[in-house]
């Protein structure tokens, strides 16, 4: 930023020489370069910006001939006019100071005889060390976004390093004046996000409105909400932090949209805490388009999907999920949030005593979505119908064979709905685990009984101890015989004992069902009659199967 003539009028070396400000009008005009000259026609060789310093041999002329002077300078843009009384003139008198105010231009007399050369230098070295920074602020701000581009930076990301360049807080919009990030600094997200659209809509353009994207294909804007920042660097920084988000948005476009980024980042910074305060997460969350003043239900939706090797086919699958549980949302005319989870792919190989291919699970199998219901409205009618719809909707994407939703405790705090978000992913996990059961809308915890409580305690030591203990002698038959008793005796729990009804489900014959039962037995020490028995049986394979799980 350059110097102004107030600056230089406060330097210690123009003090020194008693200033008197003669005209003070505008006294901010940037100083370029100092000019030392007594010749009334030094106007002939200015360019603008200049600030004279002379000792007044062409103010020692004529009333007339101190006019023109002056006119000329003013003509030639100088910043303003620096007079040593003393060698040509005592005072500068009331037709300078006239003429001055007339023009605008600032005059400055010097009572005591200043070396001109040390206020050039003093000058001369300000302006210069200026230029140096403002060269440097450059490459800073040119290696800061070319590094957020070559990394593939969040929006989020770009907007908050754009803020952090200026100390002043930063909105990224889409052309709905829908804020798809923000940072806010000396201010709280509330504050600057409180009634957004209309402010925004409000603001035409100026050097802290910068359109993002492609000249002919604008999709938003980057606003500074300051007053404090200086414009050069203010328009350098949002310039280049367009460039980067363009860039961003034309890498990533074929992935998913902007907006849906925007909610998968506040989604992230709810549940990974760095959003703490409930007013900030609110006007964040409204300005995204979720309903204020309602309860807030956290949602998980799990996925069962066919495996998936080539990445651009699971990334285009991703998407279509994404597609369809926003579409479905839509069509229930439901205020939510919403953020893929992503996972990465794999293929199990068959557990000892499981079948094979039980489940295969693909990148991208669970959404999280924060729900928002109206206050008074009947909560399960309105999850039912919900959550209905959505299932429907990403049941019809390809590779898609099994969906459930999970959910977690409602609030009316948005903070402590994310924090529930990991809670229904865990009753969605389960809930998608459990074969044989009736098919519901939406899973609570009440709904997924043992299994659930299980799927809580599953890596408590004493808990994997206790399933080891009780089946660790049927495992290590099946092993060492290529056997699958296992397998049997899970069937048998199952069908709680129907020998008749497992046999055919085996296909084999009694005689040799009861072989294969009596020989668990003696292997288990078990008696498969006793209720107690089967219980802990059944647990042990529960736990087992919940632990196997988390390996896959």
């Amino acid at each position: 930023m350059l110097l102004t003539v107030a600056d230089v009028l406060a330097m210690p070396v123009v003090q020194a020489g008693q200033p008197e400000v003669i005209c003070a009008a505008n006294l901010g005009r940037a100083v370029r370069w100092v000019h030392v000259s007594d010749q009334a026609a030094v106007a002939d060789v200015l360019v603008g910006a200049e600030l004279i310093l002379t000792t007044g041999q062409a103010l020692a002329a004529p009333e007339q001939a101190r006019i023109t002077y002056l006119r000329s300078l003013a003509a030639a843009g100088v910043s303003g006019l620096v007079v040593e009384l003393g060698s040509y003139v005592s005072e500068l008198g009331p037709v300078v100071a006239a003429t001055a105010a007339e023009l605008g231009m600032p005059v400055i007399a010097l009572h005591r005889v200043t070396r001109f050369v040390e206020i050039t230098e003093a000058v001369h070295r300000a302006i210069v060390a200026d230029q140096y920074a403002e060269l440097e602020f450059a490459r800073t701000v040119h290696e800061t976004f070319t590094e957020l581009s070559v990394r593939r930076a969040a929006l989020a990301e770009i907007v908050k390093t754009a803020a952090s360049m200026l100390d002043a807080s930063v909105v990224l919009e889409d052309l709905a004046h829908r804020v798809l990030a923000a940072t806010a600094r000396h201010t709280s997200s509330a504050a600057l996000l409180d009634n957004w659209e209309s402010l925004s809509r409000m603001l035409a353009g100026g050097p802290g409105v910068v359109a993002v994207g492609p000249h002919t294909q604008r999709w938003g804007r980057l606003i500074l909400r300051s007053e404090r920042v200086q414009t050069p660097r203010a328009t350098m920084v949002l310039e280049r932090a367009a460039q980067t988000l363009t860039l961003h948005r034309m890498i990533d476009k074929d992935r998913f949209g902007l907006h849906r980024q925007a909610q998968t980042g506040l989604i992230d910074d709810l549940v990974d805490g760095r959003v703490i305060d409930e007013n900030d997460a609110q006007a964040r969350a409204a300005a995204l388009g979720l309903a204020r003043r309602a309860r807030y239900v956290p949602l998980s939706i799990e996925l069962e999907t066919t495996a998936e090797d080539d990445p651009v086919s699971a990334q285009r699958r991703s998407a279509s999920i994404v597609e369809a549980v926003t579409h479905g949302l839509g069509l229930a005319d439901a205020s939510a949030l919403s953020a893929l989870e992503h996972r990465p792919a794999v293929r199990p190989a068959p557990a000892v005593g499981r079948p094979a291919n039980r489940r295969i699970v693909a990148d991208g199998d669970r959404v999280a979505v924060i729900l928002a219901v109206a206050r008074g409205a009947n909560l399960d009618e309105h999850l039912r119908s919900v959550c209905a719809t959505v299932l429907a909707e990403v049941l019809r994407v390809d590779g898609v064979r099994r969906a459930v939703v999970g959910l977690g405790a409602d609030s009316d705090s948005l903070l402590d709905t994310a924090h529930q978000l990991a809670h229904a992913a865990g009753v969605a996990a389960v809930a998608l685990s459990m074969r044989g059961v009736v098919v519901r809308p939406f899973y609570r915890s009440a709904d997924i009984r043992l299994r659930g409580l299980l799927s809580l305690i599953r890596d408590e030591p004493g808990v994997q101890s206790f399933a080891e203990t009780e089946l660790s002698a049927l495992l290590r038959y099946d092993i060492r015989h290529a056997a699958d008793l296992t397998g049997t005796l899970r069937r048998f729990l199952e069908l709680a004992g129907n020998k008749t009804e497992l046999a055919k489900t085996l296909n084999i014959s009694r005689p040799t069902l009861y072989d294969r039962l009596a020989r668990i037995e003696r292997i288990l020490a078990v008696d498969l009659d006793d209720g107690e028995s089967r219980t802990s049986l059944h647990t042990a394979l529960l736990i087992r199967e919940l632990t196997a799980g988390d390996k896959l």
